[in-house]
């Protein structure tokens, strides 16, 4: 019954944000009618601008059977060290019902996410793969790019919708590094749905077109989404 333990967790973060949050939802383009109402053709998941470890208060922006999908057939990659921290990584090991370990090397680990990816599973990631520190780098002082493992998954979801989430981000609240969140404050979400068949299909007419990865193109494409998308344009320091 792990998935009603991690409903209920999901449930009282989503509540819990209500209470100490605004937030702001907008969609890209015209809001599709009743985005959430079929939630089974929702594959993947995809939050854009990564900069606290406190992004499960974005539960605020989805309905509860959102939550519910997630608690049942959610699958999320989580960094081995953020596991480690004593109670956030008992927290985010409750966040949807296939949590995986990963280092950051294309290793195992990374093949034991692939591996969960079944014909109704939910992948829910976070593509840059690190967090965007308050200079706009990341903790090595890199811009900030989005990696190629959401290549990997969209090729094995193959097809059904995929959820991309424009987050405005989070510094406001509480920045990397800082122990303490700042309540009331504005949340800032903005979605698009993409059919992932149609996404897929076009990043390989490119790959023939330019000569370039498949990879590559969508992780290029996620990154110009990102800088055009995300609300209150975040800081973006090219190196």
């Amino acid at each position: 019954m792990r998935y009603l333990v991690t409903f209920c967790v999901l449930a009282a973060i989503k509540t819990l944000s209500h209470l100490f949050f605004r937030s702001e939802v907008e969609w890209v383009g015209e809001r599709p009618d009743r985005p959430f109402r079929v939630l089974d053709r929702l594959r993947v998941v995809a939050i854009l601008n990564h900069t606290s470890l406190y992004e499960p208060v974005f539960t605020v922006t989805v309905p509860y059977r959102f939550l519910w999908r997630a608690a049942r057939h959610g699958v999320v990659a989580i960094a081995e060290k953020t596991l480690k921290r004593p109670f956030v990584g008992r927290l985010f090991s409750f966040i949807a019902a296939h949590v995986v370990s990963v280092t950051r090397e294309r290793d195992h680990t990374w093949r034991a996410v692939l591996s969960r990816i079944g014909p109704e599973s939910m992948v829910l990631i976070l593509p840059e793969g690190r967090m965007m520190r308050a200079n706009g780098l990341d903790a090595n002082g890199e811009p900030m790019t989005v990696r190629g493992g959401i290549a990997d998954i969209l090729e094995a979801a193959g097809e059904g919708e995929m959820l991309v989430a424009y987050s405005g981000g989070l510094h406001h609240v509480q920045a990397p590094g800082e122990l303490l969140p700042r309540p009331f404050r504005r949340l800032r979400m903005r979605f698009e749905l993409l059919d992932i068949g149609a996404y897929n299909e076009a990043r390989r007419r490119e790959e023939e077109a330019i000569g370039d990865s498949f990879k590559r193109r969508v992780k290029e494409d996620l990154e110009a989404r990102r800088d055009r998308y995300c609300p209150q344009g975040p800081v973006r320091v090219r190196g």
